[in-house]
């Protein structure tokens, strides 16, 4: 069944564009499937699997710790298979299509306060030194256009002009969006592009090390992580979460809900939807610690 596998997941990166991180993902999920089936020892025949066969290995799963997400995820993959399998005419129906998702619970995306990110973005830093100013354009960046690491790290230099106030990011799927950015963040690019210019010249990516190679997803997170320690934020500390923060603090200072899905490159509305939640979070939160009689006790 290997043979078919890689020609499944050749199809999900040529014709359907998914991400690298996701090809893996499902590649593994279904030779980990094929593994309980049929312990590695027969060659799977995926026209005689049922149902019950999935649901087995799914509860094999679960007490073995595997979390909803994770869950989610491997129905999802083996239910991709399938289709691509009817497409194909191999088989005629999928056992994975009654199979319902394990339910995720309910959690409100993180972010960091106002507060703490304007202290952080107008401290001091060394202008003269080009890590330092490189990693400070990385946090403002982050949140001051909310795009993704991954949008990040593939930035080229073409694409960032400071004369528009716009940069052109290559998103999901192969979508490019145009996201605008104020005079401040315009007047960092400047200065991170000249101390660029005396380390490496002539870069095609945006952000670079010092030696003029882009950068890595790693380096990226512990650039936030310790910036953002360093300005005192002990709960999470990721990009994404400079992304969720640039998301709640455009609602809250009244953007439109639309306007903030096409700036953070998300295919629904609902996807962006979850922000309003936090929005109102806080604006419970808010209201319960200022209205004195939301202080009060009952009786």
């Amino acid at each position: 069944m290997n043979d078919i596998i890689d020609k499944y997941l050749q199809y999900i990166k040529l014709e359907l564009n998914l991400s690298s991180h996701t090809q893996v993902a499902y590649g593994n999920d279904l030779r980990q499937w094929e593994q309980f089936l049929t312990g590695g020892k027969d060659s799977l025949d995926v026209a005689s699997v049922t149902t019950s066969d999935i649901r087995a290995w799914l509860i094999e799963l679960s007490g073995n710790g595997d979390g909803a997400s994770t869950l989610r995820r491997k129905v999802q993959a083996v239910r991709s298979f399938y289709k691509w399998l009817m497409r194909n005419g191999v088989v005629t129906s999928s056992p994975a299509a009654s199979v319902e998702l394990a339910r995720l619970p309910k959690r409100l995306p993180q972010q960091v306060r106002e507060s703490s990110i304007d202290a952080l973005l107008e401290s001091d830093v060394d202008e003269s030194d080009f890590v330092a100013v490189r990693n400070r354009l990385i946090v403002m960046m982050l949140y001051e256009t909310g795009m993704r690491r991954a949008e990040l790290l593939d930035l080229l230099d073409k694409n960032v002009d400071t004369s528009k106030g716009e940069l052109k990011v290559h998103g999901k799927r192969d979508k490019d969006r145009i996201i605008p950015f104020g005079t401040e963040l315009a007047l960092w690019i400047e200065k991170y592009r000249v101390l660029r210019e005396s380390q490496a010249r002539g870069c095609e990516h945006f952000f670079v090390l010092d030696n003029g190679k882009p950068l890595y997803p790693m380096l990226v997170y512990r650039v936030v992580r310790q910036q953002l320690g360093e300005a005192g934020v002990s709960s999470k500390r990721s990009p994404h979460v400079l992304r969720h923060s640039f998301a709640t603090a455009m609602l809250n200072h009244g953007a439109a809900i639309n306007s903030v899905k096409e700036l953070l490159g998300h295919e629904s509305l609902a996807t962006t939807q979850i922000y309003t939640h936090v929005t109102f979070s806080e604006l419970k939160n808010n209201y319960k610690l200022a209205h004195p009689r939301a202080l009060k006790k009952g009786g």
